[in-house]
């Protein structure tokens, strides 16, 4: 049937000259229904097909264009419109790729976070634990050494009752006795008085004993105290830091208020707090010419230098740094006590720790660097609790500001 409908198309020479177009089912949608002809033309006034013919009447003077050029304009619109929406979605792809990026970031971000929280709380709990396992050993071993203290008291009270016993059962014999020695009385009395006195000294005392000291600087940090400079003591040209734990030579006077507490002839200070039992302090410096001292409370703050200076009365220790101090021509430390001076060698690493045990009578000065070096020792009995102290006695004419600071480790 298809054949047999092109050959006359193909045969005859005036029908060779129309053009074919693919058959379609809805060739009557296609003719005019008023003229009887294919509607070839679009009317782009009115939005629909038309032939040739409408064009004369009815749509006269309408916006017309052959139906296949209209058709190729909406497809080219078509295919940018379908265009337009790809890259849309294309887009909209990328966006949700990007936000899946970022909760993937933000979910690692938060796991790291978890993780790093959890280690850090992990070790502070184990510091706390070993921290706590070791004041619970130290008071163990003091509570040791105190029970084991008492009872040797204890033992030494109820032997000494004894034997009081025992005189006093001679006594009532001598008493019954008419005919007793009067030396023998006398030699029971002596002794009987001579055996009392140490034993309710013994009592009195406190029950406190010297304790092995500190070999590394964890050791001795284990007893760091935290040290602040009073300003109340604090001479006219000192210039404390902030927080009271830094003071410098400052050539004008502060303008500190007066008060009886104030050394007036030595440009140094006293600590607010009080040292007593075991304690550790750790001294910065810079400069020449500084003493990290402790002291009694009752230290004379008026007066001539050397009765309120560090270290040249009875009722302050102190260790006076000189560093570069090639204007005298000498360097190093000197220990000095009640007027008392000793030379002292050891490196100098611009940072001394201090180590007390009041109730042992043990004060120690140490050069801290990669390893404790101990510089002096002292032994005594200390009467009051004790202060740290910083004096600046030397300022090298001015032309070096000495510094330091106090630090509990």
């Amino acid at each position: 049937m298809k054949g047999e409908h092109l050959q006359p198309h193909r045969r005859s020479a005036p029908l060779q000259k129309h053009k074919l177009v693919k058959p379609t089912k809805k060739l009557l949608e296609n003719i005019c229904s008023r003229h009887d002809e294919v509607m070839k033309v679009f009317c782009r006034t009115d939005q629909q097909c038309i032939c040739i013919l409408c064009t004369m009447d009815d749509h006269k003077g309408h916006e017309t264009v052959p139906t296949a050029t209209e058709s190729m304009e909406k497809q080219k619109e078509l295919e940018e419109r379908h265009q337009r929406i790809l890259q849309k979605i294309q887009d909209k792809e990328k966006e949700i790729k990007r936000l899946q990026q970022e909760v993937e970031d933000f979910s690692l971000s938060a796991d790291k976070a978890v993780e790093d929280s959890e280690k850090i709380f992990t070790e502070l709990i184990r510091l706390i634990q070993k921290r706590s396992s070791e004041v619970k050993q130290q008071i163990r071993s003091q509570q040791e050494t105190g029970v084991s203290r008492v009872k040797e008291l204890q033992e030494k009270l109820e032997q000494e009752i004894a034997e009081l016993k025992k005189k006093d059962a001679e006594l009532k014999q001598l008493s019954h006795t008419e005919d007793h020695i009067q030396d023998k009385l006398q030699d029971v009395l002596r002794d009987t008085g001579t055996n009392i006195s140490p034993t309710v000294s013994d009592v009195d005392a406190p029950l406190a004993a010297s304790q092995p000291e500190p070999k590394s600087r964890a050791e001795f940090l284990k007893y760091a105290r935290e040290i602040t400079l009073d300003p109340n003591t604090a001479f006219r040209t000192l210039l404390l830091s902030k927080e009271s734990r830094a003071a410098v030579v400052w050539y004008e006077e502060e303008s500190y208020t007066p008060n009886p507490e104030r050394f007036t002839s030595c440009r140094q200070a006293l600590s607010r707090e009080a040292l007593t039992g075991r304690g550790y302090f750790e001294f910065k410096w810079a400069g020449i010419g500084i003493m990290v001292a402790v002291a009694y409370r009752s230290i004379r703050r008026a007066g001539s230098s050397h009765e309120c200076m560090f270290g040249f009365n009875d009722k302050s220790w102190a260790l006076r740094c000189d560093l570069n101090r090639l204007s005298l021509g000498r360097t190093g430390y000197t220990f000095s006590h009640n007027k008392v001076e000793t030379r002292v060698s050891g490196p100098q690493s611009g940072r001394v720790g201090v180590y007390l045990d009041h109730s042992a009578g043990i004060l120690s000065f140490y050069d801290i660097s990669d390893t404790m070096t101990l510089l002096h020792r002292v032994q005594t009995a200390f009467t009051q609790p004790l202060y740290a102290g910083l004096c600046f006695y030397f300022c090298d004419g001015g032309r070096t500001v000495p510094w330091s600071w106090l630090t509990c480790g």
